[in-house]
Formats: C-alpha cells, structure tokens, sequence
C-alpha cells in the first residue's frame, strides 16, 4: 500500500450525527465528500447539518478550496465508494452489519484505499474478520462527538491492519487539525470511552444514593476538574499538583488517600427506578431549555476553549523551538 497517496475524495457511509459532522469538517478542509445514507430525507438532513456548522468551521478557519458544493450523495454504495481515497464508515454499532458492509467494500475497493471506521465499541479484529482480501487497509478512526468541532480520533488497528494503513490514517486525520491518540493495543470502548464510562458510574452511583442532585454533581465536575481537564490530561495535572516536586511528590502524598477512594467507589444497577432518577434530575436541570439550545451553548464555549487553546500553542511554539535548539 502506498503511503504517499493524497486523499483528496472521501466516500461517508452513514450519515447520522457523527457521519453528518464528519463531512462538515471535510469540505471544510478542501476535500470532496460522497455521502450515502438509506435513510427517509437523509441527504436534506445532512445538506442541513452542514450548512448550519459551516459558520462555526468559517471561524476555526477554513482550507484553501473548502466549499460546502465539494458534497454529493447517493444511496447507492458502490456510487459513492467509486473514486474514494478514504472511506470514512460510520454504520449501526452491530457486529453483523459491519462485518456485511466491509465484505461488500472488500469487494468495491482497490487495495490502497484505507476503510476507517468510527466505531465507539467494536475492535477493529472483530469488523475486518469479514474481508477475505484485504483486511491490512481497516482501521478504527473514532472520533468524539462533535467530530467537526473536537479535536480527538482514536486510532486502533486490527489484527490484520498494517502499520501502513495506521501511519497514513493518523497523517490524514493531523493534516485536518485533529488531535490523534494510537492506542498499542485493542479493548472494547477504546479509550476516552472508558475513561468517560469509569466516571459517569461515579456520577451515577452518587446521585442514585442520594449523596447529590444531577444538577449539583454537574456543576462540581464541569466546574471543577472538568474545566481543567480541558487544559491538561489528568497525568499532567497530577505533576502539576505535586507542585515543585512534580508527579513523585504527588504519588508520595497522595497514593494512601486515593486508594483508600477507590475501594468505596460506587457500581450502581441501572435498575428502572435508578434511571428514572437520573432522568428526572436531568429534566429537572435542563428546565425549559431545548436540546438544540444546549447544543448551541455547548459549540459556543468548545469554540472559545478551542481558539484559546490554539493561540496559547502559537505563542509557545517559537519558545519550545528555541529551547530544542
């Protein structure tokens, strides 16, 4: 496989909202976008959803060439997988689906055209079992949502992905703005997933026993750690909270304490009677608010934390360039 084939034409199959977002930020980006979806409605739906992200793209900064005129769709897959240099795969979260669908686009595709795939839970071993011809091209490129405003994709590779297909994905994905992890090895969920999982069981456990109400327990996180791990991973701010002797120090005085946390951790049942708790504290919290008002308020600060992020990374590049030398 060729690792310096430009990927100019991506093929999106599915497009719900993360296949929706996805093409967003490709033409936003220069590339031409074939979409196609089964889907009632489903190419309005999409042509809605971009043009209604494209002023949020124009403000982050749009590519040479980018047009929302570079999409097209058909529900026809092997109209729209003709020509892709990518395939960007964004189907139901079901085993027997994914593995149909790559065996028909094992059979459509030449050999050099990666296949990604933006499953949250499947590994990539599982899907890629269904190609008999070239499986070396599949790869996980799962993104979090929304993919055309955040910055992360999770990039996993299958027993039979080369380390071709995984180094020319993870280029491609760096070349839009993305922030890329390589995860060495395969787990179900991947990785942000999981550490998102491990914390909404807390979040769960403490509301279904009364010790907080939705409201307040969303407050204390996306006010307190929340906002600083929008700055830093949660490694680099245990160094910093070390303070000058750094992450030993940290390890040091706060390893008794933590553990002694850990073992009282809650492990709720999602019970009905717990759901509806949840539930109703949610409905209590968002009050009148619609879910496309939160999710305007939720795009507006992602783009501020997003341009305050990349002005700070501007201003200490000539610094760490100067230090390296």
């Amino acid at each position: 496989m060729s690792k310096t084939k430009p990927i100019r034409r991506v093929a999106i199959i599915g497009t719900g909202v993360i296949g929706a977002s996805w093409t967003a930020l490709f033409l936003a980006n220069g590339l031409e976008v074939v979409a196609t979806d089964v889907a009632p409605d489903a190419e309005a739906a999409l042509k809605r959803f971009v043009a209604a992200a494209w002023p949020a793209l124009q403000r982050l900064g749009l590519a040479s060439g980018a047009s929302q005129n570079k999409l097209t769709f058909t529900a026809a897959l092997a109209s729209a997988v003709k020509d892709a240099d990518l395939v960007q795969e964004n189907g139901p979260e079901k085993i027997d689906f994914k593995r149909t669908l790559y065996r028909q686009l094992d059979d459509l595709l030449p050999a050099d055209v990666i296949i990604a795939s933006s499953s949250s839970g499947l590994t990539m071993s599982e899907i890629q079992a269904a190609c008999e011809k070239h499986p070396e091209r599949c790869v996980i490129g799962h993104p979090f949502n929304p993919p055309h405003l955040v910055p992360l994709v999770e990039i996993v590779g299958g027993a039979k992905t080369s380390e071709s297909t995984i180094q020319r994905a993870a280029a491609f994905y760096t070349d839009l703005g993305k922030k890329t992890v390589r995860l060495n090895k395969e787990v179900p969920g991947h990785v942000a997933n999981r550490l998102q999982a491990a914390l909404a069981r807390e979040v769960y456990h403490l509301v279904a026993d009364g010790v907080v109400s939705a409201a307040d327990v969303d407050t204390a996180l996306s006010w307190g750690p929340g906002l600083r791990w929008g700055i830093m991973g949660q490694l680099m701010l245990n160094h910093l909270g070390g303070g000058q002797g750094g992450i030993e120090h940290f390890f040091q005085q706060f390893t008794g304490p933590m553990t002694a946390w850990w073992k009282v951790l809650g492990s709720p049942q999602l019970r009905p009677e717990v759901q509806k708790k949840l539930i109703d504290g949610v409905h209590a919290e968002v009050g009148s608010r619609s879910i496309s008002e939160l999710e305007a308020e939720r795009d507006e600060v992602l783009l501020g934390l997003i341009e305050l992020r990349k002005r700070v990374e501007q201003a200490s590049a000539p610094r760490l360039k100067e230090r390296a030398l």
